[in-house]
């Protein structure tokens, strides 16, 4: 965590807060025998949200044949829990919508938002949750984060977004950047803010719900959101196909649904979007329609579920010529690559600066490419470059080593930096399931990780890359899934005679 920046959002004065009649709302609901004539007495002195909530709970969300037209009748039907999450949900929408538009694009951010949390209330209607008002307003809330780093840093955290090629990539770039992410933010706020569990904890671990431990509920709704996102991002991204076809995937996998029960969710999804924006006073513009989207995405739909033929030999094929480092998620080509290391190995060692070198490889790629096929594993190793390009921002550079490997050079970078960022990138690795040809799994990659600095007994760039070779080979060993950096046996020195690489005793990167 960035202790500094935590202290400079706190101090924020154009912090948003909580409606004085929220804050009650809120307090009086901790009264397990709370009188719901007390909850509407507070709440008629807020007329605008109390017509907003009456609007809500007669809209098509909650299908009523009769009416509602008081607060106390809302109260009866909805219970106490859901007309206090709808309460909190109105007052910080409001607020936090007048935040003035800087580099940030408000627009998207309240369109992505609103199409993920209708998403999660859908789900969580269709999966006869308790919890789906709350699983809604954690999705709705899901990225604050991003609204108060908007706040707080202004142009800067604009520049960050501006950078992301998709909303998944955002908290890699965020940790690089920022030392936390908009995820953590978000964590923080509502904390401030004084909301509940069902709240704070989806918010704090939407791109992470399985970290979320011990609380079966607080790990659903934060899959909830997770999946509220990718729902989103089928209705925000340029090509869909991926978001379908992890959506399809995990609505199978967490859901029960078939595929054509997804479809037919996500068609849903883009009908009532409209009228939740409505019914939040947001204005997201015309919604796309899902069955456009879906023809749209089709062809490369095809692609991603296609089987492929297996190869007649067991040996994997090398890597398809086709795919060079550009392709792969807009690498640096070798020839740069090696100018650059080579150029900052020099300015290091002279100057008494540091140098990192990652030396990462797919643990499946291999097994991939045996036995679903060349495409198979392009598409694998495609997803681990994306990754390591983000990695490697940034002042670094990434590019892919040979058919298997990739590299990401890092100017600056001390060893434990350098290991905080490859397990960063370990994990993120294993966050992205997999999914083509038929196939679906959670990667995961070995990462070794050498440095130079003034200790270091390096004779030159040959035996700098070498020793992250070796750190490789030692992550690998095992089930791989891990990362080692390379040390020195013995005193450090300038002792490894020219042509001779320095032993090595790879350590794992938590040391």
């Amino acid at each position: 965590m960035n202790e500094q920046l935590i202290q400079r959002i706190k101090q924020c004065p154009t912090l948003p807060t909580l409606p004085a009649v929220a804050v009650q709302v809120l307090e009086l609901a901790q009264n397990p025998d709370v009188d719901i004539a007390q909850i509407a007495k507070v709440l008629s002195k807020d007329p605008a949200l109390s017509l907003k909530i009456l609007r809500t709970v007669n809209s098509s969300f909650y299908a009523r044949s009769n009416p509602v037209s008081t607060i106390s009748h809302a109260l009866v039907f909805l219970g106490l829990q859901s007309v206090k999450t709808l309460v909190l949900g109105f007052s910080l929408v409001a607020n936090l919508t007048q935040s003035s538009p800087k580099t940030f694009k408000h627009l998207i951010y309240w369109r992505r938002s609103i199409y993920a949390a209708t998403a999660a209330r859908l789900i969580a209607s269709k999966m006869n949750l308790v919890q789906q008002e709350e699983a809604f307003l954690s999705t709705l809330l899901m990225d604050v984060g991003m609204l108060i780093l908007d706040q707080v840093l202004g142009e800067q955290y604009g520049e960050i977004c501006s950078v992301v090629p998709n909303h998944l990539d955002l908290p890699d770039v965020e940790r690089d950047a920022l030392k936390m992410t908009h995820a953590d933010v978000g964590g923080v706020v509502t904390e401030m803010w004084k909301l509940p569990p069902v709240i704070t904890v989806p918010v704090m671990h939407h791109h992470n719900p399985a970290d979320v431990k011990d609380d079966e509920t607080l790990q659903k709704l934060a899959q909830l959101a997770y999946l509220g996102g990718l729902c989103a991002d089928v209705y925000m991204d340029q090509d869909a196909a991926t978001a379908i076809s992890e959506v399809r995937r995990l609505c199978v996998e967490q859901c029960q649904l078939t595929e054509a029960d997804c479809d037919a969710l996500l068609e849903d999804i883009g009908k009532r979007t409209k009228e939740v924006a409505s019914l939040l006073e947001v204005n997201i513009g015309t919604p796309a329609e899902y069955e456009v989207i879906l023809k749209k995405a089709n062809g490369a739909l095809r692609q991603l579920v296609q089987p492929t033929p297996r190869p007649t030999s067991p040996t994997p094929a090398p890597i398809s010529p086709a795919v060079s480092a550009e392709p792969l998620g807009g690498l640096a080509d070798r020839a740069r690559f090696d100018q650059f290391v080579k150029e900052s190995f020099a300015t290091a060692a002279s100057n008494g600066q540091t140098l990192s070198l990652l030396m990462i490889e797919p643990d499946q790629l291999a097994d991939v490419t045996a036995k679903h096929g060349q495409a198979a594993g392009d598409a694998l190793l495609k997803l681990v470059a994306r990754l390591a390009r983000t990695s490697a921002r940034p002042n670094g550079l990434a590019t892919l080593v040979d058919g298997g490997r990739l590299a990401i050079a890092l100017p600056g970078a001390t060893r434990h930096e350098a290991c905080s960022k490859a397990e960063t990138l370990r994990r993120a690795i294993c966050a992205r399931p997999f999914v083509h040809g038929g196939t679906s799994m959670v990667p995961t990659a070995s990462i070794g990780v050498s440095c130079l600095d003034p200790a270091s007994a390096f004779s030159g760039v040959a035996h700098f890359i070498k020793a992250a070779d070796l750190a490789l080979a030692n992550a690998k060993r095992g089930r791989g899934n891990s990362v080692r950096a390379f040390t020195l046996k013995g005193p450090a020195g300038p002792v490894v005679p020219p042509g001779k690489p320095p032993t090595p005793n790879p350590s794992p990167a938590a040391a």
